[in-house]
């Protein structure tokens, strides 16, 4: 999955929603079978098996067992000071793992896993919690071993059998998402005390032990004779560098970085969490959020505007040098944002359909007229990176795809893939009428200029839901050239909340998302695209694709043997998304735009995964001149 740059933007498994007041529920004791005790032979294993400090996808590891940081950290770093960021949405739960509820804003700080990716390899990572791993030449198993130092936060040790009860209450309990993610699993068992070992169903499961190595660890202890699934605001026990200090309802979650954290200074932790205290203030309108930000009231944030960016922070501040404002560019992929037809919809079920409202999105005029030139069309799922597909299918990628060829559109074999472009010439005139033969073909006709089934008269009309108002006016434009094919889109600004909840539920008709993706693309391609999530509520196949050729072409990608065959596999799951048209692609920027206070120090180095706030430390001399941060 993509690496999520700056700890105030969302990961795939937490969705930030309103807050409304609750309290810990106490209920029956979570449905978790007891993981056995297994005695195995460690001799036994030993011929098959490669027992390493890390794991790479692919290749070898760049840090050896003996590294002391990552070379992208100053190990030097000073600690101390409090960083506040902002959220645009309340909380109602300090649950980050359920369907049920809207978590605060970094949760994923009090979490440790058992081995932490490192941000300037496409796929490796190295032990945390877990000191080493084992695992076979065909990775059908994963032995860890737990560092016999690991404690929670409550000076309790980490064992193994939390590291079970972590894995099966979050398949068992936790978001359907985790059931989708780690699928490959066929279940844990604890060796010993300090020894746990995951078994994998049949197949490439070449990514499936970094997967297991990236899970949240939990202690079990705290966890019985509670509900894992409802809502709470007791304070939970975690395993991280930091804990929940205090929460405000409706304004603010406090956390401080744990005094005796036992893994303060392993070298995957070195130079990082250098922040005595974060805090994140809740904002429920994105206005509000920047003029607080403008005032001092938080210290860093990612402005998503063209037009603010070119025009709010003409201030003396800026001026002065006392905010700072930088582009930061990177060549990660960008994966999706698009407005989504939700194809469950008897209305975008026929992928002509779905196809001709593309016409509806001038991405060139926008451009032009509302974002200052500084996107690019997104014309793949995993656009700026070799990882979108171009041109026509040849090779390795054309061998994939040849025994579906029945299964897909002549075309996909002949042509790339196009959007509409208006600015070609005679584009606009090229593309309503390929719209309208498109629409004619699927049984609609304009009749006194509104679109209407051809059989039953019923008007082609739909809703789009958004949740922040700069949307609308790009959707006023989306609708204005709808109107040229007869189709009536009406526009819901909704709050962040109930629209997290309507699509969680799939109950919506067209909204706008973005699915991120990462350098190396796996198993989270079937929380996205597979048939199985499309029937899931809280998957993130929020088109409901259906198609046995995605399904195919993923498990291509998540059993890819190299990074040639994994490129191949994605431009062939790409491609077959692309033909699918089920969504009007948007725009990418390629970078971040960043602005905040000018307290903090950061490393000189940008990593391949670029920065993390989580690597900066506020510099004591100019917190003080600006009276922020806490010195």
């Amino acid at each position: 999955m993509k690496t999520i740059l700056f700890a105030s933007l969302l990961t795939v498994f937490s969705v930030l929603a309103p807050l409304h007041q609750a309290h810990a529920q106490d209920g029956d004791k979570p449905v978790i079978t007891p993981a056995p005790t297994v005695a195995v032979d460690e001799a036994d294993l030993a011929p098959l098996t490669t027992r390493s400090h890390g794991i790479s996808l692919y290749g070898d590891l760049k840090y050896g067992p003996d590294f002391h940081h990552f070379d992208y950290v100053n190990p030097d770093a000073p600690k101390g000071g409090t960083l506040v960021q902002s959220s645009i949405v309340a909380f109602d739960t300090l649950n980050p793992f359920t369907l049920k509820g809207n978590p605060a804003a970094g949760l994923g700080l009090i979490y440790d896993s058992l081995m932490v990716s490192s941000a300037d390899e496409p796929y490796a990572m190295y032990g945390l919690i877990a000191h080493s791993i084992e695992v076979p030449d065909d990775r059908s198993y994963a032995i860890f071993h737990l560092d016999p130092r690991a404690r929670f936060q409550d000076g309790s040790d980490i064992t193994a059998e939390d590291v079970v009860f972590s894995y099966e209450v979050l398949v068992e309990k936790g978001s359907p998402v985790y059931r989708q993610y780690f699928s490959q699993i066929e279940g844990a068992e604890v060796i010993d005390e300090l020894t746990v070992k995951f078994t994998f169903k049949p197949g490439n499961n070449r990514e499936t032990p970094m997967t297991v190595a990236g899970i949240s660890i939990m202690p079990k202890k705290f966890w019985e004779g509670k509900d894992f699934a409802k809502t709470t605001f007791e304070i939970p026990v975690g395993s991280g560098a930091y804990k929940v200090a205090s929460i405000e309802a409706g304004r603010r979650i406090t956390y401080e970085r744990v005094k005796d954290y036992w893994a303060a200074d392993l070298p995957v932790n070195r130079g990082q969490n250098n922040f005595n205290t974060i805090r994140y203030d809740t904002y429920l309108d994105m206005e509000v959020q920047r003029q607080a930000f403008l005032a001092g009231e938080y210290m860093i944030r990612s402005e998503h505007s063209s037009r603010d960016w070119n025009t709010a922070y003409n201030t003396p501040a800026v001026q002065r040098g006392d905010i700072q404002k930088e582009f930061m560019p990177d060549h990660l992929p960008t994966g999706m944002q698009a407005y989504v037809l939700n194809a469950r919809n008897p209305l975008f079920a026929d992928k002509r359909v779905r196809r001709a409202l593309q016409y509806g999105l001038d991405f060139q005029w926008l451009n032009r007229a509302m974002f200052y030139g500084a996107y690019h069309r997104t014309d793949s799922f995993f656009a700026n990176s070799e990882l979108a597909a171009t041109g026509i299918p040849t090779g390795a990628e054309l061998a994939l795809l040849e025994p579906y060829r029945d299964q897909l559109p002549e075309r996909l074999f002949t042509e790339p893939y196009k959007l509409p472009n208006f600015d070609a010439p005679n584009g606009r005139r090229e593309a309503l009428r390929e719209s309208m033969t498109l629409l004619n073909e699927a049984g609609w006709e304009v009749r006194d200029k509104v679109l209407v089934n051809k059989e039953t008269g019923q008007p082609f009309r739909f809703e789009l839901i958004i949740r922040q108002p700069g949307l609308e006016k790009i959707a006023l434009v989306v609708k204005s050239r709808l109107k040229q094919l007869g189709v009536e889109m009406d526009i819901r600004l909704i709050d962040t909340g109930q629209w997290v909840n309507r699509i969680q539920a799939f109950d919506f008709e067209v909204t706008t998302h973005w699915w991120t993706q990462s350098l190396t693309p796996g198993n989270e391609q079937r929380v996205f695209w597979s048939s199985e999530a499309a029937d899931q509520p809280g998957s993130r196949n929020f088109a409901g694709i259906k198609d046995p050729v995605v399904d195919a072409m993923i498990e291509n990608v998540a059993s890819a043997d190299s990074w040639e065959e994994l490129v191949a596999a994605t431009h062939a799951l790409d491609r077959v998304l692309l033909w699918g048209n089920y969504v009007i692609p948007q725009w990418y920027l390629g970078g971040d735009r960043m602005v905040w206070w000018n307290i903090f120090g950061r490393p000189d180095t940008v990593p391949l995964k670029g920065m993390s706030i989580m690597r900066w430390w506020i510099d004591p001399e100019k917190a003080t001149k600006l009276q922020m941060g806490g010195f």
